[in-house]
């Protein structure tokens, strides 16, 4: 069946898809921040213990990178529009579901398993994808903008979702998570289509149209072949372990337990989730700003400076007082800097594997990030239950960020005629 799209925007309407990816990957962000918020509602609600629920988010955090590779490559068999849509159903779906659960392993399989593998597959993958196959010019950019959409789903939902825990509790805040996935289906499936091809265009910025799509292969047997060929080159654990530590540093650490480490110090829930949403802001300027940076420099310095910078202030925060000022510093600080590395990671990914299997291989590193989120998430709230307090976790996740920077630049990539113009 033909669907009637504005065809008026010519090139522009890359810009368009654009909009509904970063939406979609806004709802995923908010969905997988939702625990954030729900952690100390769960546990007085049920009677679960900070080890259980972390375990739970954990789970959820790993799925959602694990997922990516896969997700990758069944988006060039299965295509783009048809996985988004159906990931849409099941983050929906599972969400629902959860309104009825009453077992710890409830919570493990709705918002651990099935919300993990349904936001997975709109994930950081998809960004790559979208940007590769919409873009011939402005890639870093383009990159920078759909990877600050995790910000701005911290930004828009963590105070919105903090305030609706307060007044009806734990399920009014996964009714309106649910709602919010359930919304974009119809906005997907009518803006969406599959390539720039499919409306008679060619990718913005080109002189030429794209070549044929490549012939559809096992999603499967695409990714780990994908992952054999990326794993024989050093830049792909190098990419892989700064990821990891990316991730320990950001989601899997702040974005789970920040909240609760605050409340660990006196501070309200609106006051604490205020901060996080303070964070997302900048992070939405830094991030974008990162693609521009990416275009034009070198983006191992970029990674470099990202990391070393990140490791200091996670390492300054247990210190200071959780005053009002001193946590805006942090947030302004560190917000800046959340997810500023995707753009140069992309961007070192697609000239050492190439455009065929970077966003695939992407997929991977990205899994690598999830690994380290999901690590930090668990570890965190085991340390948490352990020494009674979030200090040696935010120490020890600081100087894995100093690690990590010294590893970017030992990352080679691959020169490439023009990746991007300014």
């Amino acid at each position: 069946m033909s669907i009637a799209r504005p065809r008026f925007l010519g090139q522009k309407y890359a810009f368009l898809v654009v909009a509904v990816i970063f939406v979609c990957l806004l709802a995923a962000a908010g969905l997988r921040s939702s625990p954030s918020v729900l952690l100390v509602p769960w546990e007085k609600s049920f009677g679960w213990s900070r080890d259980t629920t972390s375990l739970a988010a954990a789970i959820g955090i790993f799925l959602y990178g694990l997922v990516g590779p896969f997700a990758a490559a069944l988006m060039q068999s299965f295509g783009i529009r048809r996985t988004l849509l159906c990931a849409l159903v099941l983050m929906s779906g599972a969400t629902m579901l959860s309104t009825l659960m009453t077992e710890a392993w409830h919570l493990i399989a709705t918002w651990g398993v099935l919300t993990g593998l349904g936001s997975g597959a709109i994930a950081l993958v998809m960004g790559a994808t979208i940007t590769n196959r919409w873009f011939a010019t402005n890639r870093g950019l383009v990159m920078g903008l759909l990877t600050a959409s995790t910000a701005t789903g911290t930004l828009i939902f963590i105070p919105l979702l903090s305030m609706l825990a307060e007044m009806g509790g734990w399920p009014l805040v996964t009714w309106t998570v649910a709602l919010a996935a359930a919304a974009l289906v119809p906005l997907v499936w009518w803006l969406l289509p599959e390539r720039p091809g499919d409306m008679g265009l060619m990718p913005y910025g080109a002189t030429e149209a794209a070549p044929p799509a490549a012939p559809a292969q096992n999603p499967l047997v695409f990714a780990v072949a994908a992952l054999g060929r990326a794993s024989k080159k050093a830049d792909f654990w190098f990419l892989f372990a700064t990821f990891w530590i990316c991730g320990f540093t950001t989601n899997g650490l702040v974005g789970t337990h920040l909240l609760s480490f605050c409340g660990d110090m006196g501070l309200a829930v609106t006051t604490a989730a205020g901060v996080l949403a303070l964070m997302g802001f900048f992070d939405l300027f830094g991030t974008t700003a990162s693609g521009w940076l990416t275009d034009r420099y070198d983006p191992r310095k970029l990674l470099f400076m990202y990391y070393g910078l990140r490791g200091l202030s996670l390492v300054y925060l247990p210190y200071t007082d959780f005053s009002l000022a001193s946590l805006s510093i942090f947030a302004v600080f560190y917000g800046l800097d959340w997810i500023a590395t995707v753009p140069p990671t992309v961007r070192l990914a697609t000239e050492a594997f190439g455009e065929r299997d970077a966003p695939v291989v992407f997929g991977w590193i990205a899994a690598g990030h999830q690994l380290g989120a999901a690590s930090a998430a668990f570890f965190a709230g085991w340390m948490r239950v352990q020494q009674g307090d979030y200090l040696q976790a935010f120490i020890i996740a600081g100087v894995t960020a100093v690690i990590a920077a010294g590893l970017s630049l030992l990352i080679k990539g691959r020169k490439q005629a023009v990746l991007a113009t300014a």
